[in-house]
C-alpha cells in the first residue's frame, strides 16, 4: 500500500505547473482586454491605425505562451510514486517546481497589468499623435521584459 505522504512532493510539482499556466494567462487576459478596449476607443477616432496599434494585444498574448512553456516543462518533470510506493520525486524538486510556476505566473500577472494599462492609454495617444508610436513600443518592451524575467528564473529553477 502506498503511503499518502509520498505523493505530497508531486502535488507541489503539479501545483507549480498549473499555477504557471493559470496566473500567466490571467495576466495575459487582463492585458489583452484592457489594451483591446483602448484599441476600440482609438479605432473610432482613427480607424486606419487599428492594425498598427494591435501590438499591445500580441505582446499580452505572449505572456500566456510563457506560462504554457513552463507548465509543460514542469509537468513532464514530475513523477508520481510507483505502485510499490517508491518515490523518485523528492521534496526539493516539488518546491523548486512550485517556485518556478509562481515565478512565471506572478511575473505574468504584473507584466499583463502593465501592458494593459500602457496599451490602453498608449494606443489612444498614438491615435491622436502618431509620433508617439516608438515611445509606446519601447514602454511595451520594458513591460514585457517583466514576464521574460519570470520565465528565465522559472527555467533555471525547473532545470536545477
Amino acid at each position: 500500500m502506498t503511503d499518502v505522504g509520498t505523493a505530497a512532493p508531486a502535488f507541489f510539482g503539479f501545483a507549480g505547473s498549473s499555477l504557471a499556466l493559470i496566473l500567466a494567462n490571467a495576466g495575459a487576459a487582463y492585458g489583452t482586454a484592457k489594451a483591446g478596449v483602448g484599441i476600440g476607443a482609438m479605432g473610432v477616432m482613427n480607424p486606419e491605425a487599428v492594425m498598427k496599434n494591435i501590438i499591445p494585444v500580441v505582446m499580452a498574448g505572449v505572456i500566456g505562451i510563457y506560462g504554457l512553456i513552463v507548465a509543460v516543462l514542469l509537468v513532464n518533470n514530475v513523477s508520481v510514486p510507483s505502485a510499490d510506493g517508491v518515490n523518485t520525486y523528492n521534496w526539493s524538486s516539488g518546491f523548486k517546481h512550485l517556485a518556478a510556476g509562481l515565478s512565471v505566473g506572478i511575473s505574468g500577472i504584473g507584466a499583463g497589468y502593465a501592458i494593459g494599462l500602457v496599451g490602453d492609454v498608449g494606443v489612444k495617444a498614438v491615435g491622436l499623435q502618431p509620433r508617439l508610436f516608438v515611445a509606446l513600443i519601447l514602454i511595451m518592451i520594458f513591460a514585457e521584459a517583466l514576464a521574460l524575467y519570470g520565465l528565465i528564473v522559472a527555467l533555471i529553477l525547473s532545470s536545477a
